[in-house]
């Protein structure tokens, strides 16, 4: 069976012919969907999907969405991924086999989905996402995550909120706005999150809903532990420091060495206790926070969020408000349920701000309106010009004096918008309006 998965790719067929589902269900019209037009032409349809997409991870939901992507019609995906395939990976992540140990996991996912599905073209990527820049972000209108970091969720989210180009009248310009769909796993738990930056809640605004990560008091580790993984804590938070079993190394949860001193540790520890239960599994798991990952969750995630990047590209159907939310400990139940945006979110609430003014109010005075309306410290920039930057104060005091209608280059017939940042770190639009 693995043979014949490693070397039988799918067929060639014609598009119309390979994606006849798709194409029958997308060329007809719907009584279900307010102002969706029906596909003319299968080649229609083509060009829509061709559109190159962003799959971000490559890890156990990872493998899924691009599988998805891939049965999906849609012909141009990119990955990106800074980890390397351990052998811990080959139980779910079912684009690796053992040979591929080591490698990077977004180059052999691409491998693997170029060799199996031929009419799709997968480039992988094999570094952090914080490694590139505005231009490659800018060429996708879709980005599907599949990530296990609260960290690197913010960073997608902050990122595509931040390619945000607005218009002379501080309207949001369509064609800058880059939906995110987020999937998410814990066991038998899972979510989809809907992000289109500016009409719905980005991940900003709904991080308090996340649970913060679960540890165990201080106290209970070193006097009194009940459970084995209070043991295992114990033989990282404790014993590590004190008896540094590797010289000056510090602690690396990848290393079979440090891993079997701190199970043998903790097995001692549970044995004074008379507690049972430590494994190596276990000590892993607590070291890592690794909540045990269910292959059917996975998949089940990766089909909610394939098919939402599927409306988004094709307006076949309407896209979810804000979350979908999977519990399948008991039986399966599925909830749709919408958060809303917060008002003053640091990542999505750019807010505009009107202001008119005469011709000859200086820059200095303008300054000052804004810092009695509590923007402290502020900043101004025109387009791609820096008028003030509160910083460097001193390099820019010459035109504290100038009236801000001159300092604007090429002030527009309407609404000028300006860029405030403040101390506050968010970012504001002014639409300044000069009368004479």
């Amino acid at each position: 069976l693995t043979v014949m998965e490693d070397e039988c790719a799918a067929p060639s067929l014609p598009f119309a012919q390979q994606w006849k589902d798709l194409v029958r269900i997308s060329s007809r019209p719907s009584t279900l969907l307010d102002g969706f037009s029906p596909y003319s032409s299968p080649e229609t349809l083509k060009k829509d999907l061709s559109a190159p997409i962003l799959c971000v991870g490559a890890g156990g939901l990872g493998c899924e969405l691009l599988k998805d992507l891939a049965l999906s019609g849609f012909s141009t995906i990119h990955v990106i991924d800074m980890d390397t395939i351990d052998v811990t990976n080959l139980n779910r992540q079912f684009l690796f086999r053992a040979k591929d140990v080591g490698r990077s996991k977004a180059e052999v996912a691409a491998e693997f989905i170029n060799r199996r599905v031929p009419s799709s073209t997968v480039i992988p990527h094999y570094c952090a996402i914080e490694e590139k820049g505005d231009e490659f972000y800018r060429q996708f209108k879709v980005i599907v995550c599949g990530l296990d970091s609260v960290t690197a969720r913010r960073w997608i989210n902050s990122k595509v909120c931040d390619l945000l180009q607005y218009d002379e009248e501080g309207q949001v310009v369509a064609g800058s706005v880059i939906a995110v769909i987020d999937g998410g796993t814990e066991g038998l738990k899972g979510h989809v999150k809907m992000i289109v930056p500016t009409m719905s809640s980005c991940f900003e605004c709904v991080l308090p809903l996340f649970p913060p990560p679960q540890g165990f008091p201080m106290c209970t580790i070193q006097e009194k532990p009940r459970l084995p993984e209070h043991c295992v804590a114990w033989a990282k938070l404790v014993a590590w420091d004190k008896e540094r079993p590797f010289g000056s190394e510090a602690l690396d949860p990848d290393n079979p060495l440090h891993m079997h001193w701190l199970f043998s540790s903790a097995s001692s520890r549970a044995a004074s206790f008379s507690i049972q239960g430590v494994t190596l599994k276990l000590t892993q798991g607590v070291v890592k926070n690794i909540i045990p990952a269910v292959a059917s969750t996975n998949a089940i995630v990766s089909a909610f969020v394939v098919l939402e990047a599927l409306k988004v590209v094709t307006s076949i159907g309407e896209n979810i408000e804000d979350f979908i939310n999977s519990w399948g400990e008991k039986g399966h139940h599925l909830m749709a349920s919408v958060v809303g945006r917060v008002d003053g979110c640091a990542a999505c609430d750019r807010r505009t701000k009107i202001f008119s003014l005469s011709r000859d109010k200086s820059l200095g005075q303008f300054l000052d309106e804004l810092a009695s309306l509590g923007h402290q410290q502020p900043s101004l920039s025109f387009h791609s010009k820096t008028l003030f930057l509160s910083a460097m104060s001193s390099n820019y005091s010459d035109r504290l004096s100038s009236s801000l209608f001159s300092l604007l280059d090429s002030p527009s017939q309407g609404p000028s918008v300006l860029t405030l940042t403040d101390s506050t770190s968010q970012v504001y639009f002014l639409s300044v309006t000069f009368t004479d």
